[in-house]
């Protein structure tokens, strides 16, 4: 069944979707799977700079190729962590072993286990989604409020 507005969940999804859709890149599953990703992939950048022994020798013009994990997430990669979560039933453990999947690829296997180091999975979600509120206000919400006040001001 495709998605149309007298089958969605909320109005939101429905009637409503062509003035909400900028709130997609921050509120869709696919959204809060990509803010899981980059607090995963931080997180393993800050232990890089602590005085940690095994992650000393982590090389430092790998950061950018870990980075772009999360910059260039594409709807392929949720789908991936999605299968992934198929067979460990568990969202945060899929993204966890995607990007241990993904250190794989660009040879950093030496650092797998430090991937979620220290980590509960309530750490990335209490993280992640205060950080897609965060970006919505800022990219969505207060320009469209300050475009809206300047109409506002403008009619008077």
């Amino acid at each position: 069944m495709r998605l149309n507005s007298l089958n969605a969940i909320s109005p939101i999804d429905g009637r409503y979707n062509e003035k909400t859709k900028a709130f997609g890149d921050f509120f869709s599953e696919q959204a809060l799977i990509n803010y899981r990703v980059l607090v995963e992939i931080e997180y393993f950048i800050s232990l890089t700079n602590l005085e940690i022994p095994l992650l000393e020798d982590f090389p430092k013009e790998a950061i950018s190729k870990i980075r772009n994990i999360y910059l260039n997430f594409s709807f392929k990669d949720a789908e991936i962590i999605k299968e992934i979560e198929k067979e460990t039933n568990h969202d945060v453990k899929a993204v966890e072993y995607f990007i241990k999947n993904k250190f794989k690829e660009i040879k950093l296997d030496k650092y797998l286990e430090y991937i979620h180091f220290g980590l509960t999975s309530q750490d990335i979600n209490n993280t992640a989604v205060p950080l897609s509120i965060k970006d919505a206000l800022k990219k969505v919400y207060k320009p469209n409020l300050v475009a809206l006040s300047r109409f506002t001001r403008s009619k008077k």
